[in-house]
């Protein structure tokens, strides 16, 4: 385990950040066009530790770049390649910490533990890695919760006091239904949330629901992301456990003005993979010849590589979009999501200095050989910003306690109410405003309709 590696985790050298900022009130101070957010740390935290008990969320207490917390399983040991890269942070002087991970070290709540099988990009047959599927579902159903599959919503429904009355959709037959409801809540994350509002226009919102701001699917953020890769002389068993998880850095996760661009990123250390998943990077990138030089290419590259994928803060703004596309629709006649993004100046000199950071850490730690950075721009999966948090109705679309300023029985739960994107991975943060806006509406039934 890590508290019996001679590689202890570094120490920050800096004012200790959250873990998860979206949420912080100063942010003008770094980007003045940069709304504030009308919750704080203080306010979340009850619903982080609520959510990680629920995912079961691993990993070493006392990170000096996170709040003071409990985790609910030991971590997952770093392993030679975990150790093997720290070194590099620790010849650096730069902070590094074991990641926390959603994956069960131990059993916990009827999911057996890890075993280190290593295909967690295809599923896990333990149950060990944690998912909304095999953790909240089965107590929600238990609980009498009804859940349909296979289904599509089309469009949330309005009577003519402006108050939603429930969905239009396609069953998984593909025949329309409509669902009658008292409260209407959308968690359809940072594309498929403004899609559907944009999409249930009325007379009442022409322009699209909840939309009188004008922001539905503006200030779209997809995180700033980089990956630079290190070779080294012996193997690392990084295939020996799971893909995403061995330690991180918030060394340059602060606004340093000194490095000419405003907040920062994480820095992710992720192990290598199998042997498959071996040949065919070494295939894709023409490093692994047919013939004679084959076999002898392919030890080369074979369980001897480290990764460290940068997760940089992509900042709010009002052109990068997400409409709907007047020339593409889905199966049902639904026009698609058509999304708008250019990479901001501030993510490119970010993604620049962070090149040269993990080319720093992988030669500290005795790589061989540094890849030229794969620079992918934006994360595919990471969406954010698209129906922001707010006090003020005419600069945001859900107050805040997730309630649309418009429609007083409808109801945002995911990371399109964030209102900056953070430097870090945001299921859990989104998670526990999902949690927070829950226990918001229970304390609100009384006046929810007022």
């Amino acid at each position: 385990m890590v508290q019996d590696t001679k590689y202890q985790p570094g120490e920050m050298s800096y004012e200790t950040p959250y873990r998860h900022q979206w949420f912080r009130q100063n942010r003008q101070d770094h980007y003045p066009h940069c709304e504030t957010a009308p919750i704080d740390y203080a306010t979340l935290q009850p619903f982080f530790a609520e959510n990680d008990r629920m995912m079961g969320v691993a990993g070493l207490a006392g990170d000096p770049g996170c709040p003071p917390k409990e985790l609910a399983l030991p971590p997952v040991t770093l392993g030679i390649l975990g150790e093997t890269i720290a070194r590099g942070f620790n010849e650096l002087g730069w902070h590094w910490w074991p990641s926390e991970s959603a994956i069960a070290t131990q059993p916990y709540d009827g999911r057996d533990q890890c075993l280190n099988l290593g295909p967690c990009s295809s599923g896990c047959a333990q149950g060990a890695k944690a998912s909304t599927d095999i953790t909240y579902w089965p107590h929600a159903i238990r609980a009498g919760v009804e859940l349909r599959t296979r289904c599509r919503v089309r469009e949330i429904t309005v009577d003519n006091k402006g108050m939603a009355t429930g969905v239009i959709y396609y069953d998984s037959a593909g025949i329309e239904q409509e669902q009658r409801a008292e409260v209407v809540i959308v968690a359809c994350n940072g594309i498929g949330t403004p899609r559907l509002l944009l999409n249930s226009t009325s007379t009442a919102f022409p322009n699209g629901l909840a939309n009188s701001s004008g922001l539905v699917g503006k200030n779209l953020m997809l995180h700033a992301l980089q990956v630079v890769q290190g070779e080294f002389p012996s193997r690392l068993e990084g295939y020996m456990g799971p893909t995403g998880c061995a330690l991180w850095s918030k060394e340059f996760y602060e606004t340093d003005p000194d490095r000419g661009f405003a907040r920062g990123y994480t820095m992710e250390i992720v192990r290598g993979s199998g042997p498959v998943g071996a040949a065919m990077t070494g295939m894709m990138t023409g490093r692994l010849p047919w013939g004679k030089d084959h076999h002898e290419a392919y030890e080369l590259l074979f369980d001897k590589h480290a990764t460290i994928v940068t997760v940089g803060e992509d900042l709010p703004e009002e052109h990068n979009t997400v409409t709907l596309d007047p020339n593409a629709c889905d199966s049902n006649g639904m026009p698609a999501a058509k999304i708008s993004y250019t990479l901001g100046d501030n993510s490119k000199k970010m993604l620049e200095h962070a090149a040269h950071r993990a080319t720093e850490v992988f030669r500290a730690a005795g790589a061989v050989a540094v890849s030229p950075p794969i620079t992918t721009g934006v994360s595919s999966g990471h969406a954010m910003g698209t129906a922001r948090m707010g006090i003020d109705g005419a600069r945001s679309v859900v107050n805040e306690w997730g309630r649309s300023h418009d429609v007083k029985n409808l109801f945002i739960v995911d990371s399109s109410v964030f209102v900056t994107s953070a430097g870090v991975n945001p299921t859990s943060t989104l998670q526990a405003v999902a949690l927070y806006i829950a226990d918001s509406m229970k304390k609100r039934l009384a006046n929810l309709f007022d």
